[in-house]
């Protein structure tokens, strides 16, 4: 089965409303340092294919309850570099235009650009994660991921199309991305929900962020050492997220943007994912 419930390995900071996910190829080649999914699929920064996934996905999708939903993606990106040339993507979005299905779509890529005559007759919901707009930090964490200034230039065209759209900043990073944070939403004004979510840290990003940023890490590593220890992920102190996480909602609240947050132990509303903006 390519359809899956989603389920973000039982944790139990999850507020995710129930959906189900579908991870168009295997791997994610935007390399990004903090990333999660290392410890769960080998190879991890090398993007896959699916052998026979249009044709299974075609038989699934035929028996689908058409009131659920489907995220695309949350282990590897609906949008790598390879497809630009492969379209394998575009191709699930029409499946899901001809079955009717309702999609919650998220990327760190551009290329969803070229889809908007797709996605605007879906039942969907598009969203891009932003971790800075501060172009050199985010080159320096994302090395592979199309430029935010890319990423915010093609959401605004998809809502000047009429769909919904929603952002992540995640991860807010102290001492690097929170300082940003300002500006960040400045430019991400027009959306109509945010997702925010502090930096967790597992042994493998953990050795990465400090091989990358070894002054910053000096910093923020004793942070994380008097902090929590959940579900094998170190978290911040939980005095220092909820402030940081505080400060976040406001922010965005008064720019008439409604907030959620992950897996932190705090709250969101609507949802936390955007999901509620999915017609």
């Amino acid at each position: 089965m390519y359809i899956r419930p989603f389920d973000p390995w039982k944790s139990r900071l999850c507020t995710c409303p129930f959906k189900y996910t579908l991870n168009v190829y295997t791997g994610c080649d935007h390399a990004c340092v903090y990333c999660y999914i290392t410890p769960y699929i080998p190879n991890a920064f090398r993007v896959r294919t699916k052998e026979g996934l249009l044709p299974k996905l075609d038989r699934e999708l035929r028996k689908f309850d058409k009131r659920a939903l489907i995220a695309l993606s949350y282990s590897s990106d609906p949008y790598p570099t390879i497809e630009r040339e492969l379209g394998i993507t575009r191709k699930v979005l029409e499946l899901f235009k001809r079955h009717d299905v309702r999609c919650l779509l998220l990327t760190k890529s551009d290329i969803f650009e070229r889809d908007i005559d797709v996605l605007k007759e879906l039942r969907c919901a598009v969203g891009i994660t932003v971790t800075t707009v501060d172009e050199r930090k985010a080159r320096l964490l994302e090395p592979n991921a199309p430029s935010p200034k890319a990423r915010i230039r093609a959401l605004r065209k998809a809502k000047e199309e009429g769909i919904p759209v929603y952002a992540r900043i995640d991860p807010i990073i102290p001492f690097y991305t929170w300082e940003d944070f300002d500006e960040t939403l400045d430019a991400l004004d027009f959306v109509s929900h945010i997702t925010v979510s502090t930096l967790k840290l597992r042994p493998d990003s953990k050795r990465r962020m400090f091989a990358k940023f070894p002054e910053l890490m000096e910093k923020l590593w004793p942070l994380y050492e008097r902090g929590e220890r959940m579900e094998g992920y170190w978290y911040l102190p939980r005095e220092l997220r909820m402030e940081i996480l505080r400060k976040a909602e406001k922010k965005i609240l008064e720019r008439g943007i409604t907030f959620g947050s992950c897996r932190e132990g705090y709250r969101s509303f609507p949802s936390c994912d955007g999901s509620h903006l999915v017609p």
